[in-house]
């Protein structure tokens, strides 16, 4: 296992429970990258039944996440808003009510008055129409990935902190061994979910990875009189901007139309997360572009109390990256977290598990298997517009269908 995020942490400790040898190999401190500055939010209905299937099954996961695993969850099942500002929006939530009635996920449209009694903050003006989905949830996401891994550690898994995958050892069979300054692991078998890192790893296996590390952003204020637990997440479609409370105050992230793309090669080997160049101006923006909705970002007195962001893997078609890795035996993949990885990580976790021991996933996968990519890879500079498209555009219909917050 190649990084110890919300994938691979959550993918260890599901092979650890079915009694498979695991070693966890992170380069830096355990969960200590992207996964822990993410937003932590749920979204269940989905493009398609099978995405809609997975998102529903990894809420279920994560309401159960203390009682299987026993270990410290915040989960917080406050429900959610998504607002729609333009017709053609509103015509989206109408698909979504259609879809997500059909896969039994509740969610139905709310007049403005029903979304302001359950969420005060919110203004009244520019708003078309909204839904309203009462089981989507939200975590910590500092709590996911280290509770897994010390699930799985519990179950005989070996956690390798401060220690890279610097190479492969590969055979006419595939996968025989992974190389670190500690020695060479003998294996099989292995897992890429090294997050920013995943495109470097699967190089040095000698398989491309259409994935870009995008850095997404979000803030969260200081304590404010009267927000509460109970405010349920609201999304604004064409802006793009998520809300949530937050440890008293509000959280406010988003997807800019120009964000900072990097390349793991690029990086120097001392690169951590905590050293990402990070920019407030553009959550500033993103929160005037939501003010009528939102106004109480317009507050003067409203201090900052934290700032973060990392660095989410994007793929062109905003769909996970999930499974085999083409031409290589016994090398896996779970990448393209596209932002909203973290929340679904205990459903994809699970299947993968199956996939790799049982041959097949109880879930359907085969839509975010990096099989969808076969022969049609894109050059550099093509990746990266795509994905700079699809996050520019993630709670658009046909973008964001596998993204959370």
């Amino acid at each position: 296992m190649i990084g110890s995020g919300a994938f691979g942490a959550s993918a260890a400790y599901h092979l650890a429970r079915r009694g498979v040898r695991v070693a966890v190999l992170e380069r830096a401190a355990l969960a200590a990258q992207t996964s822990p500055r993410a937003a932590g939010l749920s979204s269940q209905v989905r493009a398609t039944p099978a995405l809609t299937r997975l998102a529903q099954r990894a809420v279920a996961k994560l309401a159960a996440f203390t009682d299987e695993t026993g270990q410290p969850l915040r989960f917080t099942q406050s429900g959610a808003l998504k607002i729609a500002r333009t017709e053609r929006d509103a015509e989206q939530l109408a698909r979504e009510v259609a879809r997500g009635t059909a896969a039994g996920v509740p969610i139905d449209f709310v007049s403005v008055e029903e979304a302001r009694r359950r969420l005060p903050i919110l203004g009244e003006r520019g708003i078309v129409a909204l839904t309203w989905s009462p089981t989507d949830c939200n975590v910590e996401p500092s709590e996911l990935p280290l509770g897994y891994c010390r699930a799985a550690e519990k179950l005989g898994a070996v956690l390798l902190p401060q220690t890279p995958a610097t190479g492969f050892d590969l055979d006419a069979r595939g996968v025989e061994g992974v190389r670190t300054p500690r020695g060479t692991i003998r294996t099989r078998a292995v897992l890429d979910a090294a997050g920013a890192w995943a495109r470097l790893v699967a190089g040095r296996l000698g398989a491309a990875l259409p994935v870009v590390p995008t850095r997404h952003q979000l803030l969260i204020t200081e304590p404010i009189a009267g927000v509460g637990p109970e405010f349920p997440i609201a999304r604004v479609i064409d802006a793009n901007v998520y809300v949530r409370h937050e440890r008293g105050g509000l959280m406010l992230g988003g997807y800019e139309a120009d964000p900072l793309q990097l390349e793991a090669a690029t990086l120097p080997p001392s690169f951590d997360m905590a050293d990402l160049p990070l920019d407030i101006e553009v959550l500033w923006r993103l929160a005037r572009s939501v003010r009528e909705q939102f106004p109480i970002f317009q507050d003067p007195t409203i201090r900052v109390a934290e700032h973060r962001g990392g660095l989410p893997t994007l793929t062109t078609d905003d769909r996970y990256l999930v499974g085999p890795l083409p031409g290589v035996a016994g090398a896996w993949v779970m990448s393209g977290c596209c932002v909203g990885g973290l929340s679904v990580s205990p459903a994809l976790g699970e299947a993968i598990a199956e996939w790799i021991l049982d041959g097949r996933p109880s879930l359907d996968l085969a839509e975010i298997s990096p099989a969808r990519f076969a022969g049609l890879l894109p050059d550099e500079i093509e990746l990266r517009e795509r994905c700079r498209r699809a996050y520019a555009t993630h709670y658009r219909a046909g973008a964001g269908d596998s993204a959370t917050p």
